[in-house]
């Protein structure tokens, strides 16, 4: 959400994360395109009257995605090696992690 804040902001000069409307859209839209980002490698985000009446339309493609969050990701392997410390075995003795949640089904993830 705050990358597109930062893409507003620099097309249109307006800072539109005081705005509770505003970012429910901007929320709503960057959810549907982090699930759409799961199966395709880019998506557009399409925002109609996002503020002042000002449509919103930028591309994200999953490379981008995973750039802006790849801090995110890195977290993801903590748990996962608390896990594997607490199972007692070593890296070459597992074939799988099945991991779970909605945000497991991102590739970068997986």
């Amino acid at each position: 959400m705050e990358h597109f804040f930062k893409v507003i902001k620099k097309k249109d000069g307006k800072d539109i994360s005081k705005d509770k409307r505003a970012v429910q859209k901007v929320k709503r839209e960057v959810e549907r395109a982090k699930r759409a980002l799961s199966s395709t490698h880019e998506t557009k985000i399409e925002i109609e009257s996002l503020y002042d009446g000002v449509d919103f339309s930028e591309v994200l493609t999953r490379a981008r995605f995973e750039e802006l969050n790849a801090d995110l990701f890195k977290k993801t392997m903590g748990p996962v090696q608390i896990a594997l410390d607490d199972s007692g075995f070593a890296k070459n003795q597992i074939d799988e992690i099945v991991l779970v949640g909605g945000s497991t089904r991102i590739p970068k993830v997986r």
